[in-house]
């Protein structure tokens, strides 16, 4: 335990955590691979448990803890070896809830909030598009307000929670000739009219649904916009170094996931006469890979200490995506050659790591977007600064 950022009472936290896990998800986790569809009773079960609301305010059910309980959270739901099922967890607590909570009146707090870290709602957070990406300002979806509504028209994909959501926080251009100085973030029923998803089919991530959203004419309550009208480009980027972050502490996690069970299997596998894990090829590669994930787990956790401190730490955490993303992927890769050729059977749990782990430098922004922000700051010295009160 590092006591520089964890206290006793974030191990018996821990601890607890994964006995729920253990007890209540890790024997559900194949089946929602296989169907792609996470059963409802769990979400109850997770906001009953509180682990919704552990860093929200408590007049909405939340347990205004630290957010080293939110890296723990995210630490042990990357050990369940289904991050599907993980990103739909964390895509609903810091993605649609974040907005929620930090641009919502008090209606839709008492609304849509307490009932999130209740979990009785489910939320998604749709910014990307089909034709858009990573590049936020281009979007295309439009909400033109007439009266007492907004009618939103356009698409989003790659949304995680995209299908079976009870609500949407959708970035829509209220001001498309201000360009991405004209966005707005509106809360959107999942039953309402025109309102509809196409569920896709990918590489890893199945336990989670991840889907395409169309917008016909949607006609939005004026009441239901979240924050500011045209402030809504602000709102997202002031959120993107906490998501950036959360990606960031889940590769670190799913990195050592994978190191801790591929040193054990090096331990008990033999081969010409001797355990593999004394060939000193094999041992130095997973030092080396140790060396690795320490060093990003342990800035991590330092740009996790300036968040809870406030600082605004959008160079830090685009770096702690950036860095640890790419490590992730080369570690499992590695820790999968160990394995051999079970590595590469299903039974075992290093093909679907492998899967999963290779969102990592592409959601939330790629990581040619994050080089591309960082240039900006490193080499043509631009400064960010926070653009709303957090």
């Amino acid at each position: 335990m590092d006591k520089r950022y964890f206290s006793e009472e974030h191990e018996l936290f821990r601890e607890s955590l994964k006995s729920f896990l253990k007890k209540e998800v890790v024997p559900h986790v194949d089946k929602w691979e296989k169907d792609g569809v996470i059963d409802r009773f769990i979400w109850k079960k997770f906001g009953d448990m509180g682990y919704f609301g552990l860093t929200y305010p408590s007049q909405y059910g939340g347990l205004e803890l630290d957010l080293f309980y939110a890296v723990i959270f995210l630490e042990e739901l990357q050990k369940i070896n289904s991050v599907g099922f993980a990103a739909a967890m964390w895509a609903h607590m810091y993605l649609a809830m974040t907005h929620l909570n930090k641009e919502g009146d008090e209606r839709i707090k008492q609304e849509y909030l307490a009932s999130s870290i209740a979990g009785d709602k489910i939320g998604c957070l749709c910014i990307s598009e089909p034709f858009g990406g990573s590049d936020v300002s281009g979007m295309r979806t439009n909400a033109v307000k007439k009266g007492d509504y907004y009618i939103l028209n356009g698409s989003k994909t790659f949304i995680t929670n995209g299908v079976y959501s009870d609500y949407l926080v959708v970035a829509a251009k209220t001001s498309p000739e201000l360009g991405n100085k004209g966005i707005s973030m509106l809360l959107v029923d999942r039953d309402t009219q025109g309102v509809s998803a196409t569920k896709l089919d990918k590489l890893g991530w199945r336990a989670s649904d991840t889907g395409e959203i169309a917008f016909d004419n949607v006609k939005v309550p004026v009441a239901n916009l979240l924050g500011e009208e045209d402030k809504g480009f602000s709102y997202i980027m002031q959120h993107f170094s906490l998501e950036r972050l959360i990606m960031a502490i889940n590769a670190h996690a799913r990195a050592e996931y994978a190191l801790d069970y591929a040193i054990n299997y090096m331990s008990e596998r033999t081969a010409f006469g001797k355990k593999i894990n004394e060939f000193q090829a094999l041992r130095h590669k997973m030092v080396e890979r140790t060396a690795e994930m320490e060093m990003c787990k342990e800035y991590n956790y330092s740009v996790t200490y300036k968040l809870s401190r406030g600082e605004y730490v959008v160079k830090e955490a685009t770096m702690s995506k950036l860095l640890s993303t790419k490590m992730a992927d080369e570690v499992i890769y590695d820790c999968l050659q160990m394995l051999g050729g079970y590595g590469f059977m299903e039974e075992y749990p290093m093909a679907r790591l492998l899967r999963d782990s290779r969102c990592g430098p592409i959601g939330g922004g790629t990581s040619e977007i994050l080089k591309e922000i960082l240039s900006k700051i490193i080499i043509d010295k631009k400064t960010y600064k926070p653009v709303v009160e957090v």
